[in-house]
């Protein structure tokens, strides 16, 4: 199950990194390194089956240039392949940025998710980010509990250890309710702007 979803984290990001520009491999996986390489250790090796895949999908074609005569090129073949998103790949990817089930608030697939949030409904990043915050609350519980239960039986250095991530989860709470503020707040002045908008229409003006 935790290698499905990983499959599915990096097709998200590779759709939506080639959604910006076509790119080289060799460009991809720098781009895909600084993405998921803050959530999670990007494998090199799982980039071209991905790729393999996407392309048998018909969600992404190969331009390849034309290098008559040249023996050398064989050998950085792959390198100068560029990889290019099809029509049916965007529909992909926006069919991706809808969803908003578990997998999209765990540790892996919020991190790029949120990476794609310019390209998200408002509606659909409230959920995620309104989900990410429940599964965070539930964490600090069980952390909560856990240091309650061990504070007086671990080592000053694993006391710290639990506080230091008790700290970290709470500072991602506020963050979360930060955003979760501002896309409130986003939401209802587009949709006073819109009622605004339709008053004169029902006035008759």
């Amino acid at each position: 199950m935790a290698g499905k979803r990983g499959s599915g984290v990096l097709e998200l990001a590779v759709l939506g990194l080639l959604n910006e520009s076509p790119m080289h491999g060799y460009e991809l996986r720098k781009r895909l390194n600084a993405l998921l390489g803050m959530f999670r250790a990007f494998s090199y090796g799982s980039l071209y089956p991905c790729l393999k895949q996407l392309l048998a999908n018909g969600l992404i074609v190969e331009d390849r240039p034309e290098e008559p005569n040249v023996a050398i090129a064989l050998q950085s073949r792959r390198s100068k392949i560029v990889y290019r998103l099809t029509a049916e790949g965007k529909e992909r990817l926006q069919h991706l940025l809808t969803e908003t089930g578990p997998a999209t608030w765990e540790d892996e697939g919020f991190g790029v998710r949120f990476a794609f949030f310019s390209h998200t409904r408002a509606d659909v990043r409230l959920r995620i980010l309104e989900g990410r915050r429940s599964r965070l609350e539930e964490r600090l519980e069980r952390l909560r509990a856990a240091l309650a239960r061990t504070r007086e039986r671990v080592d000053h250095y694993t006391l710290e250890l639990q506080n230091h991530g008790l700290e970290s989860v709470e500072r991602e709470v506020r963050w979360l309710n930060e955003l979760i503020g501002r896309e409130r707040a986003a939401q209802e002045n587009a949709s006073t702007s819109d009622r605004n908008q339709d008053a004169p229409r029902r006035d008759g003006r």
